[in-house]
């Protein structure tokens, strides 16, 4: 058994991006940081390590307790590593994602388009 990981690797199979190549693009982007150093997708990653990744989902924090590089079922990924990841802000104070509209309202307007961006943008 190897004694190191791929850090894209890692971070797709125990499921904190859904696909490789989104871990790879994150390693990439420097989302993805191990012991505090922000790290490239080919880093090795060994058990104790500690690994935070920004997702769309907010930060996590994990502590790598087993090495796997292929994707595996939940339930077997979620014994790969210890989870330190924050809570969740409560619903009170999460910005709402998009403006809505009432249902059946219909296309806006100009006028309400102009009306929206001057209250998303002042």
């Amino acid at each position: 058994m190897a004694d190191s990981v791929r850090a894209d690797a890692w971070t797709w199979a125990v499921r904190v991006y859904k696909s490789r190549a989104m871990a790879s693009s994150a390693c990439k982007a420097g989302h993805v940081a191990v012991n505090g150093t922000k790290v490239k997708a080919s880093h090795q990653i060994r058990i104790g390590d500690k690994v935070e990744s920004l997702t769309p989902a907010g930060p996590k924090i994990y502590v790598v307790t087993r090495l796997i590089a292929k994707r595996v079922g939940a339930p077997m990924a979620a014994t790969c590593f210890e989870d330190h990841s924050p809570p969740p802000p409560p619903k009170a104070e999460r910005p709402a994602a998009v403006a809505q509209r009432d249902p059946g309202a219909g296309r806006p307007t100009k006028r309400d388009r102009r009306r929206i961006d001057k209250f998303l943008r002042p």
